[in-house]
């Protein structure tokens, strides 16, 4: 299976990285390491998680409070969000 992300995900991604390397040197990275992990267990098991909206599932991260929001079909896994999950809730949802 291939992963591809919607240009938001990327950016939020990005940007959390950035976030966590400012709080502590190495933080941006832990948080990279654990977003890879989960994206290797949603490889893994796709449709293992929630169903947040028709066919969005939600897989949470370890150690960081955020959740990725991903669609599967047979050959590819599309993130739609890569969500802290204090933000609200269904601002994700036009990139549908």
């Amino acid at each position: 299976m291939t992963i591809a992300f919607h240009p938001d995900a990327e950016e939020e991604l990005v940007e959390s990285i950035h976030y966590y390397n400012d709080l502590e040197e190495g933080l941006g990275e832990d948080f990279a390491m654990s977003i890879v992990n989960t994206l290797h267990r949603i490889i893994e098991f796709p449709n293992g998680w929630q169903i947040v909206d028709d066919n969005i599932r939600r897989s949470l991260v370890h150690r960081f409070p955020f959740g990725i929001l991903y669609s599967v079909d047979e050959k590819h896994i599309y993130v739609l969000a890569v969500m802290h999950l204090q933000r609200e809730p269904n601002y994700w949802v036009e990139r549908k």
